[in-house]
């Protein structure tokens, strides 16, 4: 695993309003609470994790009971398939049973086998046992494997 980096996230002010830059999107968005959470835990699952950039998308959208949903962020594995649902939480949002249920209930439509819930102050991994029909909290994310 590489060595841990700082997360060099940049920000700027423009027309009177605080943005960051999404290293996936590679552009600059609005700075909300919840949008800080989503940068570190890209950066993190990038520098870190080693996932490639190109296997991340933010705030893709997806069809749930005919309603359109956007996941904060899905990695997929090095055969483009859904790998990981990140659901980010502004820090004063407890990852409660409900913020579980959410990214489950996106896991109705993507079966990836692992859920990170992060609010940027705590975080809860999860390994989803599809033949048990449960989830299970393990202690980390797996590292980026080339061959999946």
């Amino acid at each position: 695993m590489k060595k841990p980096q700082t997360a060099n996230i940049r920000l700027r002010e423009h027309d009177g309003r605080r943005e960051v830059f999404d290293i996936v999107r590679n552009r600059f968005v609005a700075l909300t609470p919840e949008e800080w959470v989503r940068q570190h835990a890209i950066h993190y699952l990038h520098y870190e994790l080693g996932y490639p950039l190109e296997l991340m998308q933010v705030e893709g959208a997806i069809t749930l009971n005919g309603m359109t949903r956007r996941c904060d962020i899905v990695v997929y594995d090095a055969l483009v398939r859904p790998y990981i649902i990140v659901e980010c939480k502004n820090e004063r949002v407890a990852l409660s049973q409900k913020v579980l249920d959410q990214a489950c209930r996106y896991n109705l439509v993507l079966q990836v086998p692992y859920l990170w819930l992060t609010n940027g102050r705590q975080q809860v991994c999860c390994m989803v046992d599809f033949d048990g029909k449960r989830v299970d909290v393990v202690p980390n994310l797996p590292a980026y494997h080339k061959k999946s």
